[in-house]
């Protein structure tokens, strides 16, 4: 039987349709996710199918609904908040790096707090200000946080059912809401979960290693194949899925097949995930290197509004750039 093909709004809907079926802990709260079913619409029909006591409207209070969501933890359920967009998260932040992110480390273990906290980053909208942020290096700094961010419908639904129902630490879940409606995937009946922290060789090559994650995966493995096609190059291409932790060793396993390797993501340069990903591949794989490594990122400006945010974002022609740089080195 074939698999239903969605896009990753939909596949998001059917991971947290499942995980409120499947356990009875589960609950979903945030501003306008009941009544109204979500800014992009990604809560539709929970509120009907699920009540008011599981999928929780808040008030527009960042702060309250983290707080409200790091009680009911302590007590053993499994929130789910949600945030409307990333650029919103930073009225809460207190409550994650005083609260979220050491609760097990304050009570020597006795509660933890299994948490996903569900939120759209990165541009390509035409949004106002605060509504395409891509700070996901805040959040992979913050110890005893884990960063996942997908890069499809069909890893996306398996990685946020993995976060809410088997993984028993607080995840922060960036969603890339370019691709929200960009594209289908095949995604099938069952359940289905994926690990944490393990990246993916999604293409495999042996002349150079291209890395990234969420939505600047569209654009590298176009550039991927662009490459192979019309310059015969054979490359690598591997999907983080999360950013905290880091799959070192897949990383460091292609770049000491492939010699060279160019990072990818939408973020900031400066201290950004490439800039880790750089040092993890410096420490691990340096005498294998046959050429510096380049990063393709966002620039090191405040995100640019509406007609102008194109320039900012990844495009398959900037890391083909890249790329051919070192290449030819």
């Amino acid at each position: 039987m074939p698999m239903p093909e969605l896009t990753l709004v939909k596949a998001v809907n059917r991971a947290l349709d499942e995980a409120l079926s499947l356990d009875d802990a589960v609950v979903l709260l945030g501003q306008d996710i009941g009544q109204d079913e979500g800014v992009f619409r990604v809560t539709e029909g929970l509120l009907k199918k699920y009540g008011p006591n599981r999928v929780i409207d808040t008030p527009l209070a960042e702060a309250a609904i983290i707080g409200g969501a790091v009680g009911m933890a302590a007590y053993g359920l499994k929130p789910v908040p949600e945030m409307q967009f990333s650029g919103f998260f930073y009225q809460a932040y207190h409550q994650v790096e005083n609260h979220v992110s050491r609760m097990r480390n304050r009570t020597r273990g006795r509660i933890g707090m299994n948490m996903v906290i569900r939120m759209p980053y990165g541009g390509g909208i035409r949004a106002v200000e605060h509504h395409s942020e891509s700070r996901e290096a805040i959040y992979a700094h913050t110890p005893g946080l884990t960063m996942v961010i997908p890069s499809g419908p069909r890893n996306a639904r398996a990685l946020l059912l993995t976060s809410i129902l088997k993984y028993p630490d607080p995840v922060i879940f960036f969603e890339p809401k370019l691709i929200y409606r960009a594209f289908k995937e095949n995604v099938p009946d069952e359940p289905e979960f994926l690990p944490i922290g393990k990246a993916q060789v999604v293409r495999e090559g042996t002349q150079l290693t291209l890395i990234s994650y969420g939505a600047t995966m569209r654009p590298t493995l176009e550039a991927a194949r662009d490459l192979a096609e019309d310059d015969g190059v054979s490359v690598e291409v591997i999907d983080l899925l999360s950013v905290a932790p880091l799959d070192t060793e897949t990383i460091t396993a292609s770049v000491r097949k492939t010699g060279r390797a160019v990072v990818i993501h939408e973020g900031h340069r400066r201290c950004g995930i490439g800039s880790e990903v750089v040092a993890r591949i410096v420490e691990d794989a340096l005498d294998c290197l046959e050429a510096p490594i380049k990063r393709v990122t966002g620039y090191d400006i405040i995100f640019p509004y509406f007609s102008r945010e194109a320039p900012y974002l990844i495009n398959a022609e900037r890391v083909k750039h890249a790329a051919k740089e070192v290449l030819e080195y």
